[in-house]
């Protein structure tokens, strides 16, 4: 993924140069420039994700990515979403938080939520952690948050998804008995699937057995900020 980032703004970047070079450009204003370069950008960087997510479209990242709306809103809507990203890695430093496009991806491993050993119940660790994170989501509400969760490659496959499915939900239902919008929340369980570490040592399993966490502008969120746009 660094790669493909790199690339990305590579690419915005010779587009810029590109567009401010035109002589048929410089008389229209930031706004104007920034919507063109944007447009093309998204499409470019839209091309290369299309080529490298393959089967990965259905993960944190896939989910992050494909929300891509560009442009000058696509601006206004990362700008809120560094924001987010900086305060949920402040209140818990323990996760890993990336930010993608106009999303973040996070992943909690089980150093953050940790489940009982082959069940979906949530320990008091997990739930302290999850606690941490409940206030900025609250901050946040025209966000969408999609959950995935995963296990390592002990065990059937169909069970392992179905545990991965379950914690997923377990997720899903704390944080709303919390009080945010269960609206807000999607949860998919992906088992031994895209693993991010080799199963074949406990260090490595440990990782893979993880929850991942897609937030991406709502519907609400993307009209704002095209009004913003506008302007």
């Amino acid at each position: 993924m660094k790669n493909i980032k790199i690339l990305a703004l590579t690419s915005l970047f010779l587009l810029g140069s590109l567009f401010t070079g035109c002589e048929s450009v410089k008389n229209t204003n930031k706004t104007q420039r920034g919507a063109a370069i944007g447009a093309v950008g998204g499409a470019v960087i839209g091309g290369i994700l299309g080529n490298n997510l393959g089967k990965g479209g259905n993960t944190a990242m896939g989910a992050v990515l494909g929300g891509v709306i560009g442009g000058v809103a696509g601006g206004v809507i990362g700008n809120k979403m560094d924001k987010q990203a900086r305060e949920i890695e402040t209140a818990l430093p323990g996760a890993q938080v990336e930010r993608v496009g106009e999303g973040i991806k996070l992943v909690l491993g089980e150093n953050a939520v940790r489940f009982d050993t082959n069940k979906s119940t949530l320990t008091a660790g997990a739930k302290a952690n999850l606690d941490k994170l409940i206030p900025v989501f609250n901050q946040y509400p025209d966000t969408n948050i999609q959950i995935y969760g995963y296990t390592d490659s002990t065990g059937p496959a169909e069970y392992n998804l179905n545990l991965s499915d379950q914690r997923a939900a377990s997720v899903r239902s704390y944080l709303a008995a919390k009080g945010l919008s269960n609206s807000r929340f999607t949860t998919t369980g992906l088992g031994i699937a895209d693993p991010i570490a080799t199963n074949e040592t406990a260090e490595g399993r440990s990782q893979n057995r993880r929850v991942e966490f897609a937030i991406t502008a709502n519907q609400k969120m993307v009209e704002e900020a095209q009004k913003q746009a506008g302007r």
